[in-house]
């Protein structure tokens, strides 16, 4: 069964961003639609997959991060002075495969990629 998982890492602190929200989008033409809202556990990523199974299809998708409330919630200096919230838009052209879409972040950059 084919599924679309996230996590997150605080390059800043060098450890798994724990405790903080994503909510998965799926794009419609002009407006967004919300799949699913989770919170990150203590190893950074969601407790099971942001959408799996028959639930998952191609199309676009949008994975939002709140950053800046995470980096408050730390007590980081810098929190919110840079970034706040880090949408990732990506496209799924097969939704038999997994898609890993992962989360590298401090409060002054972010990174992603595709994983599987």
């Amino acid at each position: 069964m084919a599924k679309l998982t996230t996590h997150v890492l605080d390059t800043a602190a060098g450890r798994p961003a724990a405790r903080m929200r994503v909510q998965l989008m799926w794009v419609e033409h002009d407006r967004d639609v919300l799949l699913r809202a989770a919170v990150t556990n203590g190893d950074g990523r969601t407790e099971g997959a942001m959408i799996e199974g028959d639930r998952f299809s191609a199309g676009t998708y949008k994975l939002i991060f709140d950053v800046g409330d995470y980096y408050a919630s730390t007590g980081h200096p810098d929190a919110r002075r840079f970034l706040s919230i880090v949408p990732i838009v990506f496209t799924v052209d097969d939704a038999s495969t997994n898609y890993h879409v992962p989360l590298l972040v401090s409060p002054w950059a972010y990174s992603t990629y595709r994983g599987s």
